[in-house]
């Protein structure tokens, strides 16, 4: 759905877009990860044709940015960080305006303004001024002017900025619906909002593509020494004995807990998921595990070992 090629944009002094390539296939939902000023932004607006690249190619269902624009805005569902809503003008109203202005005919109109108000839960309030509106139902209505005329992109830049936890769920909700149909494009700088959406992340910053990849990748790349938590109820010597015969552990630490439980910390070797190994090694000297757990990065351990000055290639 989209390929991006040496993509670069400067501007007088700065260069917000610094030579990046990426692809997203039909049907994912990828984020574009990275603090403000990261370029995402300006990526997006390029991929929109709002905005011209400086050198570099980028194509939206096979049709270039540039030289097919016309093409692309017609493939293109763009939501702005700030939605430029007219709020003297009532829901349905607007959106059929909109709907107007993006080519549909009068029933082709109608019909899409009662789909996306339904799909977006805005039909409750389609009589009423936009202006009246709460935050996040000014979003949605931005949503239902993006979804209007059905394209095959759509691109939202930081879609749940402002609202708070129940509007961002409802928000997160219609977004990841959207993959159904849809492929679907998200800037933010908020990392749980990329975990629980996206299918891919693209972490960018300082203009460049650091890591593009699925969250469960980056996890299995950072976990080289992974280590494994159990909870057992066994001697600590017999634990100590058992453990230093395991030439995949490269280090483990034992500590009591409460009553005769033990907190094992294992280091695997390479990266090793040793959970079967330890639970054989439970079941076999009948001890009682109550806790088996391989820790995981989260996404903010990844984004901040990615984006340090040095790191970028180790992942």
């Amino acid at each position: 759905m989209i390929e991006v090629s040496d993509l670069t944009k400067r501007y007088a002094g700065h260069t917000a877009v610094d030579n990046i390539s990426f692809t997203v296939e039909r049907g994912e939902i990828v984020g574009l990860l990275g603090p403000n000023g990261a370029g995402k932004s300006t990526t997006m607006r390029i991929l929109s044709s709002f905005l011209p690249a400086t050198s570099g190619t980028a194509k939206v269902a096979g049709w270039d940015v540039f030289h097919d624009s016309l093409e692309v805005r017609r493939r293109i569902g763009f939501m702005p960080e700030n939605n430029p809503l007219h709020m003297d003008m009532r829901v349905r109203e607007y959106l059929k305006f909109r709907a107007r202005v993006k080519g549909l005919g009068v029933r082709r109109s109608r019909e899409r303004v009662d789909t996306v108000m339904d799909q977006c839960g805005i039909t409750d309030v389609s009589k009423r001024l936009i202006g009246q509106l709460s935050k996040g139902y000014k979003q949605r209505v931005g949503l239902a002017d993006a979804l209007l005329h059905d394209p095959e992109l759509i691109i939202l830049d930081e879609p749940t900025i402002g609202l708070d936890p129940h509007q961002i769920r409802a928000v997160r909700a219609l977004i990841k619906g959207l993959a159904e149909k849809h492929t679907v494009l998200i800037s933010t700088h908020i990392l749980p909002e990329v975990e629980m959406t996206c299918s891919r992340v693209l972490i960018m910053y300082e203009g460049r593509i650091l890591a593009a990849d699925s969250t469960d990748n980056l996890q299995r790349r950072m976990n080289v020494n992974g280590q494994i938590v159990a909870e057992v109820d066994a001697p600590a010597q017999q634990l100590h004995e058992c453990f230093s015969q395991i030439p995949e552990l490269e280090s483990f630490n034992i500590s009591a807990l409460d009553g005769s439980f033990q907190r094992c910390a294992l280091t695997a070797k390479d990266g090793l998921d040793l959970r079967l190994m330890v639970y054989e090694l439970a079941r076999l000297n009948s001890w009682t595990l109550r806790e088996l757990t391989r820790s995981r990065h989260s996404l903010e351990d990844i984004y901040i070992q990615v984006t340090q000055p040095g790191e970028e290639d180790e992942v």
